[in-house]
């Protein structure tokens, strides 16, 4: 209730979901309230959780929610024969992969998606299992798989990213080492031709027309300068990746950033680039203590990265509390909350200042191409 609140009220429907659909979990009690007559049917998916009782009354309930005009998906299908009235009135029908063997899934794929149900794989939490769902015949997929990386042995970062990963530790130092910048840059011909493309557009009106990456860091100045790498370098370190790896990269970090400046740290930097790089290994298909050898974060930082850390270690606690709130254990973010000093009231906020910086900064990221 509290969420949907939120949601409708502070937020705006619109303005968090970006032209998406949002799930949003209903039990009986919510379903017999009419709560759902509260949020539009072309933006909001009415997910009946697996904990609901599955009787004739509920069923008819349903049905007369699905003439309203709003989709119906059935969440944590096992393929009960209880659940079979409801999964037949399902629009969507979810499967988590981890209460159900491969076998199973396929007879329920077999039974339901002849049907027309639009079948969507939850906790799909590596590469290969999103391969097999895809393969199986699944339509839509939940789950970390995108963030986990497709090891391969022996592989080593290439120099590009081995670049775009020290321009990004360098952009987080209070005072950027403009020598440092120029050598990194000057040595990719990609960077530096985004660049100079970069600060001879419109934005800039510059009256000749720079061919000087020591000009052209000058004329962008220490805040564009950050925001620039940012956004030249994150997709090419994520090439041949989902958009949405980018995006959490941006997200976790400017959470972190943020998470730590509302617990009144002096450490909001560090807990950035925390944020940013914790999902390293999957950018770059590499263990993460690996990866993390390409780049200087600081002991303390790396140690949060890799666990388990101590709760009295502030960036160990931070970076696990944002953990929590990704996975939704309400539990542990009150615990780690208040190890952090900060408020568990402004978290939520948070998060979606991040989603909306994340979202804008990567809307931004044409012009810095």
């Amino acid at each position: 209730m509290q969420v949907l609140s939120n949601t409708l009220m502070s937020i705006g429907a619109e303005a968090l979901l970006k032209g998406k659909k949002a799930f949003v979990n209903f039990d009986e009690r919510l379903l017999k309230a009419n709560i759902h007559l509260t949020l539009p049917p072309k933006s909001f998916v009415i997910e009946i959780l697996e904990t609901v009782v599955p009787t004739e009354e509920l069923a008819a309930l349903c049905q007369g929610i699905q003439r309203q005009g709003y989709t119906l998906a059935l969440d944590d299908f096992t393929g009960a024969a209880s659940f079979g009235r409801l999964a037949r009135l399902a629009d969507i029908i979810k499967v988590d992969m981890r209460q159900t063997s491969r076998r199973e899934q396929q007879e329920i794929l077999d039974i339901y998606k002849s049907r027309g149900v639009v079948m969507l794989a939850e906790k799909v939490e590596s590469y290969s299992e999103f391969e097999w769902a895809r393969n199986a015949g699944y339509d839509l997929f939940q789950g970390y798989f995108f963030a986990r990386p497709e090891v391969i042995v022996s592989r080593q970062i290439p120099a590009v990213n081995a670049t775009c990963l020290l321009l990004l530790r360098e952009i987080q130092k209070d005072n950027l080492d403009f020598r440092r910048l120029r050598e990194l840059i000057r040595g990719d011909v990609s960077l530096t031709y985004k660049l100079l493309r970069h600060v001879n557009s419109a934005l800039f009106a510059v009256r000749n027309k720079m061919n000087s990456v020591t000009r052209a860091l000058a004329v962008l100045g220490e805040e564009h300068i950050r925001l620039w790498v940012l956004l030249a370098t994150l997709p090419m370190l994520a090439t041949n990746k989902p958009s949405e790896l980018v995006k959490l990269s941006l997200v976790r970090a400017r959470f972190c950033e943020r998470l730590a400046q509302l617990g009144h740290s002096t450490r909001a930097n560090e807990a950035f680039l925390m944020g940013m790089f914790s999902l390293l290994d999957a950018l770059v298909d590499q263990p993460l203590n690996e990866a993390l050898r390409s780049v200087d974060l600081g002991e303390e930082v790396t140690e949060a990265l890799l666990g388990p850390g101590r709760d009295e270690d502030f960036l160990a606690c931070l970076y696990r509390l944002i953990c929590s709130y990704e996975r939704g254990d309400w539990d542990d973010i009150e615990r780690l909350s208040q190890k952090c000093g900060i408020s568990p009231a402004v978290i939520g906020q948070a998060y979606l200042d991040s989603t909306t910086w994340a979202e804008q900064t990567l809307h931004q990221s044409g012009s810095a191409g």
